[in-house]
């Protein structure tokens, strides 16, 4: 759902149509936390969902290594 919503920033899109509206409201509790840690830039370019991508996959390789050592 983040890397869709990703490609939809970077497509006319509107926002109150309702697949749009419930995939914004999917991925908005993600982003929310890492927008308000990231400083704006000049740039019209939102670097929020990059850091979520980078976090989610040190998450996902903790946990993944977390169960290889209970289960070998």
């Amino acid at each position: 759902m983040l890397f869709l919503r990703v490609i939809l920033s970077w497509l006319p899109h509107n926002p109150q149509q309702p697949l749009i509206r419930l995939l914004y409201e999917g991925t908005e509790p993600l982003l929310a936390p890492f927008r308000r840690i990231m400083p704006r830039t000049a740039l019209p370019v939102d670097f929020s969902p990059l850091l979520a991508f980078f976090v989610l996959g040190v998450i996902r390789n903790l946990v993944i290594n977390a169960l290889m050592l209970l289960l070998y």
